[in-house]
């Protein structure tokens, strides 16, 4: 399976009056990581959206479990990977560490979703493509 490794520098607006991460930041962080994870399988965003036609993955349930703080200034690294895979949704699981410590785990499950202009949202989800699955296989 493939995993990716992104470096995030803490930055001040991240934080609360405390100088830690306030938690909400934790999942735009992840949410950053799950679309640098399909870089690093070759998807580039604006590239994949135009060629499948999608209107995106959006994020259809989240949660995290916080065991560390991290701090202004620090430089955490989060590992992401795509762990399952089902006919239009797929789910992402991140581990953000601070140095070798396991700081928070976060879990996502996406909809590869277009446009529908049968459905009064004008969305619906599709089967994921054989080949974005294949290509997080190696």
């Amino acid at each position: 399976m493939l995993r990716n490794r992104k470096e995030i520098q803490v930055e001040w607006g991240d934080c609360d009056p405390a100088g830690i991460v306030y938690f909400p930041r934790f999942f735009e962080y992840f949410d950053a990581c799950t679309n640098a994870l399909f870089e690093a399988a070759g998807f580039r965003k604006a590239e994949m959206l135009k060629h499948y036609g999608l209107v995106g993955i959006p994020l259809v349930e989240a949660s995290a479990q916080f065991y560390a703080p991290a701090s202004f200034g620090e430089l955490v690294a989060v590992e992401s990977q795509i762990v399952a895979w089902g006919k239009s949704s797929f789910r992402v699981e991140h581990r953000l560490y601070r140095g070798s410590e396991l700081a928070a785990e976060g879990r996502e499950k996406r909809v590869w979703t277009v446009r529908d202009p049968a459905s009064p949202k004008g969305l619906k989800g599709e089967a994921i493509p054989g080949d974005v699955k294949e290509r997080f296989a190696g």
